[in-house]
């Protein structure tokens, strides 16, 4: 006799199908291996190559794209050379800066300026963003408020700043903390806002309440809508700064990258109008390459929100 029983899924040996629950412990068995195969995340370091043609070849490729449109509209003549300078002007002009030995110091002092106040603005809006988003009464009181504050353009709070304080650095900190601060709240709200109420649920049944809950619990799971509120935070540092420096003038003050630029204003000096507008660009790009960009892309990535979380 054939020692295999014919079922609709093919030849199955006789004692295989005689062992009780066999066929279930085998589904259950697939079941955890396609788990552990959604729960497994492959990390892989991209090669030299890869990195060069991805991250760094596009936006060379970009700037030298602009400079070379910039310098052939300077040859084409298509507006007076005393007010397109053209790149090797703005090149002279940063030698200029660099041989004068004050280039360093120029951005240093905004540098300064811009991360004290993003820091002090770091401490003041994540407690205001966690107390409008669990406080019904505290959402409903100053949300709007919060709102209407981030639309605001920060050179509105500059002549009030200066009348309160005088023209000092109090005054640049506080359009700073008033540019900032809404964005990082209502960043940290919205992160809030889209955590499961699971999760809190959970947290309560552990023990993790009060101060406990938003450390352990709401935090993590509102990082990413939050580390989105610390980038636009620091857009919105850097850009009051600027406008303070722009307006502000004192000797106590000092020289940052906004006085600069207004100080080749007045001696109309486009070469260095464009150096200071280029310099004030560059330091925005490469604080947020350094810091955040980096911060958002771990978060995302360890949350396997990203491409790069399954190469």
């Amino acid at each position: 006799m054939a020692s295999t029983e014919t079922s609709a899924q093919g030849a199955v040996p006789l004692g295989k199908t005689d062992e009780p629950g066999a066929a279930d412990r085998h589904d259950l068995s697939g079941l955890e291996a396609g788990l552990d195969a959604l729960e497994t995340v492959e990390v892989r370091r991209a090669p030299f190559w890869e990195i060069l043609f991805k991250k760094v070849l596009p936006p060379v490729t970009a700037i030298l794209l602009v400079l070379v449109v910039w310098q052939l509209a300077v040859w084409g003549g298509f507006s007076d050379p005393t007010k397109l300078p053209s790149p090797h002007a703005v090149g002279q002009a940063l030698s200029e800066r660099w041989n004068e030995g004050d280039l360093l110091s120029i951005i240093w002092t905004s540098v300064q300026r811009g991360l004290l106040g993003f820091v002090a603005a770091l401490a003041i809006g994540t407690p205001l963003g966690l107390l409008v988003a669990r406080v019904p009464f505290v959402r409903a009181a100053i949300g709007p408020i919060l709102s209407g504050l981030q639309s605001l353009p920060s050179v509105a709070w500059v002549p009030a700043a200066v009348i309160w304080l005088g023209i000092n650095d109090s005054a640049m900190y506080t359009v700073i903390l008033l540019g900032a601060v809404p964005s990082i709240a209502n960043g940290l709200v919205s992160g809030i806002d889209q955590v499961p109420p699971l999760y809190l649920r959970a947290g309560r049944t552990i023990g993790a309440t009060g101060l406990r809950g938003a450390w352990f619990i709401l935090l993590p799971a509102a990082l990413p809508g939050y580390v989105a509120g610390l980038k636009q935070g620091w857009a919105f540092s850097w850009r009051s700064l600027m406008a303070a420096e722009l307006i502000a003038s004192s000797p106590d003050l000092g020289v940052g990258l906004g006085r600069y630029l207004e100080n080749m204003r007045e001696g109309s000096d486009m070469a260095g109008v464009f150096l200071g507008i280029l310099l004030i660009l560059f330091v925005g790009i490469a604080i947020d390459q350094i810091i955040f960009s980096p911060l958002e892309r771990w978060v995302l990535r360890s949350r396997g929100l990203t491409a790069g979380a399954q190469q």
